[in-house]
């Protein structure tokens, strides 16, 4: 039996949802899907996303600038209807600007299955031109006051070359003709970078920032436990058994302190990089999503998830219901076991109280919300690496009394729909009918959780098996 132990008279800290601020999803034009409206819908509601953020507004397929005899053609149709929608259910856009339009391109090196263009601009100018017009017309559309809520981030990754070819210097050159055409429409919208993958090029952004008196008003960065062991798509269970269970709160603390004062934004980030990834869809990623996000606390303000939908179009659009996506929901909407830590965590409150005790493998935080408190709980280890079930005393010292307490679990036996896929034979295609029994599979339940209480001590006894999250609320008489 492992002890943890809270003195609940102690002061609280705030805990902001800062995780709820934005979310990722992969390519614009998917916006225009009304499965995916429907679980942008759903995810707004359930998990509290404010903002979503996504690659290639600009590229050739969203038609905002084409080029036909020899005449540069605006169309923002496409754009407007994505951002007409967000606003519409109560959210707001975290502006990628990205890729190249083909017709401003230097060069022909595109990615991803939608041959986005990753070159630099030939014309400068011409680039300014297409984002002063398409921030001005934005602004007109919504109102000055409503675009002053957004993020105008600038490219994506452009430290890596598959997603930019120019130097580091052009990626500059860019955030400066970027940051100024923004600004010249009007100067309180917020713009920032340099977006990149890996924590990369803070310090040398905000260097030549400074430098050259450009406005920066957020810094932009992301990060994936598996960064450090080669490109995406590799062995990631390999990759994770020798990342440290804190390797993202490292990562993070060494950004933030980069940083200085500046609002520090992470734009992507998951359990991998790995597209399919069996991992994100089992009860691992719930663990481990839950972990990042406890400690990542006072360090960013904002954490944007990759991604809340496997409705996603980088590479093969798949059928299989389950094959190791990016997303919180799978391409039917069925919430993974990473969704439901997303919405225990929703409903926590905005204290936290600190508990004591160590634990190779399980991490303990308290949360209280008006007159009840909710103990989240991990048992968490990397691939490879020992775990088993635990058991667990958990006192909370100074507490009043309980009027009712229950447990909510997500393991290999609770929310977890892929098993229940499995044992229908992993059929590739869903009938109505299989849709509906797997929703019901991915629910949360509430079971009752025995505690004793006495002279002021609320202890409770619960085991956690091994990859799992439990969270255990008390409402207080």
């Amino acid at each position: 039996m492992t002890d943890f132990t809270c003195d609940f008279l102690q002061p609280s800290k705030a805990f902001p949802h800062f995780w709820e601020h934005t979310v990722g999803s992969g390519h614009a034009l998917l916006a225009l899907r009304a499965d995916w409206q429907a679980q942008m819908l759903r995810c707004h509601n359930e998990l509290g996303f404010q903002y979503v953020r996504f690659h290639a507004l600009l590229s050739d397929d969203m038609g905002t600038l084409i080029c036909e005899e020899e005449k540069l053609l605006y169309s923002f149709f496409n754009a407007d209807q994505i951002f007409d929608f967000l606003l519409s259910i109560g959210m707001r856009p975290f502006v990628e600007l990205s890729f190249m339009p083909s017709t401003l391109s230097s060069g022909n090196t595109t990615v991803f299955r939608y041959q986005a263009n990753v070159t630099p601009p030939k014309d400068y100018e011409k680039w300014s031109t297409l984002i002063k017009k398409l921030t001005a017309h934005w602004v007109e559309r919504y109102g000055v006051a409503e675009v002053r809520n957004w993020f105008f981030e600038v490219w994506n990754e452009p430290n890596l070359q598959a997603f930019w070819t120019g130097s580091q210097e052009d990626y500059f050159t860019l955030y400066r003709h970027t940051v100024t055409a923004v600004k010249s429409v009007d100067g309180s919208l917020k713009v920032g970078g340099p977006a990149t993958a890996n924590n990369q090029w803070i310090p040398e952004f905000l260097d030549y920032c400074k430098k050259n008196a450009l406005r920066v008003d957020f810094l932009s960065t992301h990060h994936y436990p598996t960064d450090a062991f080669g490109k995406p798509g590799a062995d990631t269970v390999t990759q994770l058994e020798h990342s440290p269970r804190e390797m993202m709160k490292e990562q993070a603390s060494k950004a933030r302190t980069e940083s200085g004062d500046m609002p520090l934004y992470y734009t992507e980030w998951n359990i991998s990089s790995n597209p399919r990834d069996l991992l994100h869809d089992g009860s691992f990623a719930a663990a481990f999503v839950t972990k990042i996000i406890m400690e990542a606390q006072g360090l960013v303000q904002g954490y944007s998830f990759w991604t809340f939908t496997d409705i996603f179009a980088e590479n093969y659009f798949p059928s299989v219901p389950f094959h190791g996506g990016f997303g919180l929901l799978n391409l039917h909407g069925i919430a993974k076991p990473a969704y439901r830590a997303f919405e225990l965590l929703h409903r926590c409150g905005t204290e936290r109280l600190e508990f004591d005790g160590v634990h190779p493998t399980v991490d303990a935080w308290i949360i209280r919300k008006n007159n009840a408190a909710t103990i989240i709980i991990t048992n968490l280890a990397m691939p490879r690496h020992p775990i088993q079930t635990e058991l667990l005393n958990l006192r909370l010292s100074g507490a009043p009394a309980p009027r009712t307490a229950w447990i909510e679990r997500i393991d290999e036996d609770h929310a977890n729909p892929r098993w229940h896929w499995q044992t229908m034979g992993e059929p590739e295609y869903l009938s109505a009918l299989q849709v509906k029994q797997l929703e019901t599979a991915s629910v949360l339940r509430k079971e009752s959780q025995p505690w004793t209480y006495e002279q002021g001590n609320i202890d409770l006894a619960v085991a956690l098996p091994p990859q799992s999250v439990a969270a255990i609320t008390i409402e207080f008489a």
